[in-house]
């Protein structure tokens, strides 16, 4: 499922969703109807014993916002929380009991939210199109928890949609001096095995949206590098999740260190950048 944090949209499905039901609330569809049309679509996520809950959280949260949170969805929400049974779901995917407490408290709070109607309802947002923040092959580097830099690279900036998205891979770099372009160039892609992520490459499309406000003193851009290959962000080229929260950059690298204690699985970035006949992950 892919989980960086214990709120209610902290994890790839309920950003998902969350982001497709208020596409369509954008586009003027009434809020009932959506929910019927993500209920439809999203058939393997609801019968999936991990992402379920993640789901029906997530879809309470956007009808209650648009002030349209129907009783069934209130109801089996309010008994998946009471029960505890969100809680198991965390141990059994490996979560330590401190995060299991952060949850309930979360979890805890997210229904006495739901569980009073919102004053307003969330106004709809003008479509505007969005320009991606960086252009395709830029390298990024920012600074590591042990005091050492790290890298990513974007290998694509979407300018076909009205999202604005990058898609940016984090990489291996993890050194006293600040990156060169030669060392992005013989880099490797970081593995992610922390949380839910269950030995994925950690490769993410962006929202550009609050990027200059609360990240953009997190980066310096080294140099650009070619990438051959196109990715786009409905596309099937690669699986990657999505995101705002621009510091899961250098988070997923930070974890990743500390997980395996230096030693990080990888694979040459010139895998994601560079076209060849086959390849795969």
């Amino acid at each position: 499922m892919g989980t960086w944090g214990t709120a209610i949209k902290s994890n790839d499905t309920s950003s998902d969703i969350y982001a497709d039901f208020f596409d369509l609330y954008n586009e003027g569809k009434e809020p009932s109807e959506i929910s019927k049309k993500l209920i439809l679509e999203n058939k393997d996520l609801i019968n999936s014993s991990e992402d379920n809950n993640n789901f029906w959280f997530v879809l309470a949260l956007a009808l209650w916002e648009t002030k349209s949170l129907d009783p069934q969805t209130f109801q089996l929400v309010k008994a998946t929380i009471e029960s505890e049974q969100d809680l198991i779901v965390w141990r059994e995917l490996g979560a330590d009991e401190a995060e299991v407490k952060k949850r309930k408290i979360v979890l805890e709070k997210f229904l006495e939210k739901i569980s009073s109607e919102k004053p307003k309802e969330k106004a709809r947002k003008k479509n505007r199109i969005k320009e991606p923040i960086f252009e395709k092959g830029t390298c990024l580097t920012f600074k590591l928890e042990n005091g050492n830099y790290g890298g990513a690279v974007v290998l694509a900036a979407d300018k076909q949609t009205s999202f604005g998205y990058n898609l940016i891979v984090s990489t291996t770099i993890n050194q006293l001096r600040k990156p060169t372009i030669q060392d992005f160039e013989k880099s490797n892609v970081l593995i992610a095995s922390f949380g839910n992520w269950n030995n994925k490459p950690k490769v993410t499309w962006y929202l550009p949206d609050r990027f200059k406000k609360e990240y953009s003193n997190l980066f310096e851009v080294i140099d650009k590098i070619l990438v051959e290959i196109d990715y786009t962000p409905n596309g099937s080229e690669i699986q990657a999740s999505f995101s705002g929260g621009w510091h899961h950059i250098s988070d997923s690298v930070n974890k990743q260190l500390e997980k395996d204690k230096g030693e990080t699985k990888s694979f040459p970035l010139t895998e994601m950048t560079k076209k060849r006949k086959w390849w795969k992950f």
